[in-house]
């Protein structure tokens, strides 16, 4: 059965729409851990269980997403770098989660806070990729209003975060400030194009 490119654009969109969802325990997940270690120690663990299903989840419709957008846009140079470096992301998303699988037999509050630790560091890096990948998205999609312009500023605030992290030893001094530089653009830039996807996408005129 053959898929049309309107097709393909509504399962990228309705992808995204179903990371978006996602990403709400994504955030709460290594962010309850850490500040709840007595808490996490005694379990059951429920909030980290969800979140880690979040997580598998989100990287699962990241290939979806990226296989979708593969076809749609399969003409264009920069399609196939651009794929790659989603599925890399989402392959080291899914590797990341083993951390956090520790956290249920970890039999103290430093041991949890370890792992949490190894998650995050191994976040940043799949993040890394994600920004280099919505840098090509940008060039590929270049002919919708604004759009790409978000989404590739998203993308070199992604790499530049995760740089930060490695290379600045008082990033937390500037934690919230790198966060609303990262979460403005890719929010905004990514659910426009979402919806762009759900409501034009795959149309011959527009893509």
């Amino acid at each position: 059965m053959s898929i049309t490119r309107r097709q393909l654009a509504l399962i990228a969109g309705g992808s995204y729409l179903v990371i978006f969802s996602r990403r709400f325990c994504q955030f709460l997940c290594p962010g309850f851990i850490t500040s709840d270690t007595t808490r996490s120690c005694s379990g059951p663990f429920t909030l980290v269980r969800f979140g880690i299903m979040a997580f598998l989840a989100t990287a699962v419709f990241d290939v979806i997403v990226a296989w979708a957008l593969y076809e749609l846009y399969r003409s264009h140079p920069f399609s196939l770098p651009s794929t790659y470096f989603r599925i890399v992301h989402a392959i080291i998303m899914a590797i990341a989660v083993f951390a956090l699988l520790n956290v249920f037999t970890a039999g103290s509050k430093e041991t949890i806070l370890g792992q949490v630790a190894i998650f995050n560091n191994i976040w940043l890096i799949g993040l890394f990729f994600f920004g280099v990948h919505l840098l090509f998205l940008g060039r590929i999609v270049k002919q919708i209003k604004f759009i790409p312009y978000l989404i590739c500023v998203a993308g070199a605030m992604y790499m530049i975060d995760t740089g930060a992290h490695f290379l600045l030893e008082n990033y937390d001094a500037y934690a919230g400030i790198f966060l609303a530089l990262v979460a403005i653009p890719s929010i905004f830039g990514e659910m426009a194009f979402a919806v762009w996807l759900l409501l034009k996408g795959g149309k011959d005129n527009l893509s």
